[in-house]
C-alpha cells in the first residue's frame, strides 16, 4: 500500500513539474494605477495559489477558535454531570 502511495505521489510531481516546464511564457499581470507585474506564467499561478490557499486557511481561523470553545464547554458540562451522577455507597457494618 505505501508503494502505491508513492507511485501516485510521484505520478502527480511528475504531472506538475512537467506542466511547470510547459508553461514557463512571460505573462503580464495588470493591477490598478497602471501598474503591472512580469513573471513566468507558473510563478504566477502558484503565487495565487498559495495566496487562496492562505486566506482560505485564514477564514477558517474563527470557525475553528468557536469550535474549541465549545469543546471546552462541553467537557466542563460532561465533568460535571460525572460529579453530579456519582454515587457514594456507604461502607457495611
Amino acid at each position: 500500500m505505501r508503494t502505491l502511495v508513492w507511485v501516485v505521489r510521484g505520478f502527480i510531481f511528475l504531472f506538475l513539474f512537467a506542466f511547470a516546464v510547459k508553461n514557463t511564457a512571460p505573462v503580464s499581470v495588470q493591477f490598478f494605477l497602471e501598474t503591472a507585474w512580469q513573471a513566468p506564467l507558473i510563478i504566477v499561478v502558484l503565487a495565487f495559489f498559495a495566496g487562496g490557499a492562505f486566506f482560505g486557511a485564514i477564514s477558517l481561523l474563527g470557525t475553528i477558535f468557536g469550535l474549541r470553545r465549545e469543546i471546552t464547554t462541553l467537557k466542563r458540562e460532561l465533568a460535571a454531570a460525572k460529579a453530579e451522577t456519582r454515587v457514594i455507597v456507604p461502607p457495611h457494618s
